[in-house]
Parts: C-alpha cells; sequence; structure tokens
C-alpha cells in the first residue's frame, strides 16, 4: 500500500489521556457535566476507564434545566449510567431565568452557577472538535473580535474569583469519531429534541452549513480549529500589551487614566477592554467603547463621574477608574453577638480576640453591640491629643473614595460609635495594655458585579 505521508490517526482516548498528563496532579478532583449526551457519554466512559490508572478522583453533576417535558426521563437514565459505572451523581435542579437572554444563554448560565458549587479541581466537559468549529463560526458571523474567534481553550478557570478550572479534553476529536466509539463499546445515550429546532442559531449551523462545507472542504473542523488556536495567541498577546500599557495593577482594581491618553486609539481601546473584562464586565460594542473613552478623555479629575453597564457602575475618581458591582442595599442593623466572621453591606467583617490592642473587651461585656451604616452627623475621636472630629470630614481626608464611604460598617455599643472601617477605634473603647481587645478587620465587597 502506498504511503500517503499523513501520520496515523490518534485513538481519542489516547488524545483524553494526553489532555489529562498535561493538567492534572495526583489525586486530583474531577466533576464531569453530564447531560446523558452522546458525547458527555463517551466521556464519562473513557474518564472511568482512566480514573484508575491515572490516579484521580471522579464524580458527575447533571443539571436538570426542566425545560424539556423529558427532563425527569434524562435524569434517570444519568442516575442508571452512573450506578452501573460506580460514579457519584449529584443531580442539581435550576430554574432558568432568562432576564433579558436567550434560552440557551440562560440555560448556560444556569449551569455554570452549579459548576461553581462543585467540591472539585476541574470541571470537565465534554465540548468537541465540531462544538468549536461551529463556535467560531457563529462568533466569526456576529462580528466578535479575536478573543471570541479564540472561541473555547482547553483549560481555563471557571471564573476570575472561583478556585475551579475546566477542561475539555475532547477539543481535538470530532462527533464522528465519538459516534464510532458509543457504537464500538454499546454505549446508549440520550437525544435533546431541542437539537432539531433549525430556529436555533447554532443548530441551523450544525445541521445547514457545516454539511456543504464538508464537501469542498473534509478537514475543514480542524482548519477552523487551527485558526481558533492562532486567534487565542494573539489574544494573549493583547492582553500582555494591555498589561504592558496599564502599568502595575492596583490592590482596588483601578485603572489610572493617564494612561489612556498617551496611546494611539488602537491601544487605548485595548487597554479599556482588556480593564472591563478583569472587573467581570463584558466588554460593550465598538461604538459603545468609543463613546465611553471619550467621556473618559473629558471627565474631571476632582469630582465623581459615572457610568452604568448593567449592574456594575462605572466611576472616575482622582484620575482613575473604578469598576463597583452592584451591592445590595442595606439600612438595618446587625447585631454582633460574639461570632468570628460577620456579613455585612455586601462585604465581610473578621473579629480576632488579642491582647492589649483594638476594641475593648470589657467594654462590650454585657451591651449591644450593632453594626450600622452611616446616617450623618457622627463623631470620633481616634487620638486622646486631638479633639473629636466629623466623621464625613475624617472620610474626606482618608482618600477612601466617596461611593465606598457609605458602605463603611460603624460598630456601636449601645447608642455610643466605637469603631469605624478603615479609620480606626474612639478612645472611649481602645483596649489598654494587657487587656483583653477585638482587632476587626473589613474585606469589602470585591469590584465586580
Amino acid at each position: 500500500m502506498a504511503n500517503t505521508g499523513k501520520p496515523a490517526p490518534v485513538p481519542p482516548t489516547d488524545r483524553v489521556r494526553s489532555v489529562l498528563r498535561a493538567h492534572l496532579c495526583a489525586g486530583a478532583r474531577l466533576c464531569l457535566g453530564y447531560s446523558g449526551g452522546l458525547d458527555s457519554t463517551v466521556l464519562l466512559h473513557m474518564l472511568t476507564a482512566l480514573r484508575g490508572p491515572m490516579d484521580f478522583r471522579l464524580h458527575a453533576v447533571h443539571v436538570h434545566h426542566g425545560l424539556s417535558p423529558r427532563a425527569d426521563e434524562w435524569q434517570r437514565h444519568c442516575e442508571a449510567v452512573c450506578r452501573t459505572w460506580d460514579i457519584p451523581l449529584r443531580v442539581e435542579k435550576v430554574a432558568v431565568c432568562r432576564q433579558g437572554k436567550g434560552i440557551e444563554a440562560a440555560a448556560r448560565a444556569a449551569r455554570y452557577a452549579v459548576y461553581a458549587r462543585q467540591a472539585a479541581d476541574f470541571i470537565v466537559l465534554a465540548h468537541q472538535l465540531d462544538d468549536q468549529a461551529e463556535t467560531v463560526l457563529l462568533n466569526l458571523l456576529r462580528g466578535s473580535g479575536v478573543r471570541g474567534l479564540a472561541a473555547m481553550p482547553v483549560s481555563r478557570p471557571l471564573a476570575a474569583d472561583a478556585p475551579l478550572n475546566l477542561l475539555r479534553p475532547l477539543l481535538g476529536t470530532g462527533r464522528d469519531e465519538l459516534e464510532s466509539y458509543a457504537r464500538r463499546h454499546y454505549l446508549t445515550w440520550i437525544e435533546d429534541e431541542s437539537n432539531l429546532d433549525t430556529g436555533l442559531a447554532r443548530n441551523h449551523l450544525r445541521r445547514e452549513v457545516m454539511p456543504v462545507l464538508r464537501g469542498p472542504f473534509p478537514e475543514y473542523r480542524q482548519a477552523v480549529a487551527r485558526a481558533a488556536a492562532h486567534m487565542a495567541e494573539c489574544s494573549e498577546l493583547l492582553d500582555d500589551l494591555a498589561r504592558l500599557d496599564g502599568g502595575p495593577p492596583e490592590a482596588d482594581g483601578s485603572l489610572d487614566l493617564s494612561r489612556l491618553s498617551g496611546l494611539t486609539p488602537a491601544r487605548a481601546a485595548n487597554l479599556l477592554r482588556y480593564h472591563l473584562r478583569q472587573s467581570g464586565l463584558n466588554a460593550p460594542s465598538e461604538a459603545a467603547l468609543a463613546d465611553l473613552l471619550r467621556q473618559l478623555a473629558g471627565a474631571a479629575e476632582d469630582r465623581v463621574t459615572q457610568w452604568r453597564q448593567g449592574d456594575a457602575v462605572m466611576r472616575v475618581w482622582r484620575g482613575r477608574l473604578h469598576t463597583i458591582g452592584r451591592v445590595a442595599d442595606e439600612d438595618g442593623r446587625r447585631v454582633w453577638r460574639g461570632e468570628d466572621e460577620l456579613e455585612f453591606a455586601g462585604g465581610r467583617l473578621l473579629f480576632v480576640r488579642v491582647t492589649g490592642q483594638g476594641l475593648s473587651r470589657d467594654r462590650l461585656a454585657g451591651r449591644l453591640v450593632t453594626l450600622r451604616r452611616r446616617q450623618g452627623g457622627e463623631r470620633l475621636q481616634t487620638d486622646a491629643s486631638r479633639p473629636r472630629r466629623a466623621l464625613k470630614k475624617m472620610l474626606q481626608e482618608s482618600g477612601i473614595p466617596p461611593w465606598e464611604r457609605s458602605r463603611l460598617p460603624l460598630l456601636f455599643v449601645d447608642d455610643e460609635l466605637a469603631w469605624v472601617a478603615q479609620v480606626g477605634t474612639d478612645t472611649a473603647f481602645q483596649a489598654q495594655a494587657r487587656q483583653p481587645g477585638l482587632i476587626i478587620e473589613w474585606q469589602p465587597p470585591t469590584p465586580r458585579p
């Protein structure tokens, strides 16, 4: 037989094993998002065989969206398969809330909220080569930029503030290979009837467009995946450029606007887009981004200027752009009963028992200790050599941004102001040498929506 010069195809299980070796440490905890469909069934079968030799722990989670009349049947199927293969399974029922999203996006948001709660190191998803090609083409047709055309990476953090990572070991494997594997191993799976709805953009692309491409371009999926890898590399380079242009990061996540003014329009847009993404926001449209850049250029440094994007607020103060997520209003009081931690105003307070510093625990004993927010007119004396002063004036001098001042927790003993976060303890309540004391650490809300 003539040598075609093409390398022998790599079996799907070997591809999965290679991805796992590149990302897992011994004893890693894997949680498979298991729908019961073809792709996740094949991946679950592969992982079941590999968990012993590769020394990882495996369980699965099935998200019951309740969108199909067969959802309960799908749940029972997944439970039966996992019992047979001795895989621990969690079933999570969710309510899909659209809130302006399409049904697919809303269901995805519900799933990912479930994934974020799993006790695992990796959430393993069964996206495969056809999914990748569809995603690239959909994003291209929507006019996405480099980041959108990079499509799905093999691995990424689930969220910026989550310890979990997503892992997609099947991205190099096509749907036809998975079907062959399933038949060879006599696997059974469920078919989601919504996949037949060509009114959904992805299904239309999959059923009407992709088969046409396969004729003249039999390896179009691999070619599109390679293009996505090139776009991912470009996206990383743009992020590197944004970090250089933005300078050393600030602890509060704010952006020095003087950094924007010295850049070309393209680099300024790249930096602002990167900053918004790091703040947990989706980048606005090209026109909206250009408009925001114009407004930022004219923002006054000595007063607060703000814009809204969804639930988040962007504020300019003292020449810096701050992005603040929505914090639920809280005008009530919280009573402190000796807890080590207490949530308040979207943040958290930690109470550490010490000796000879902080609040005097003796002064708190037997009295009502409450946490409140500013109402106006409060006064505080943090230094015995200086007079009692208006809290409003002290906060203005502290350099704390105006919008954060209203969130600061104030601790009252009965009706006496004893402590203010980021300001200090009133002299009347300060612990003396060798007295039992209390240090309070205020962890404000994260600057994410």
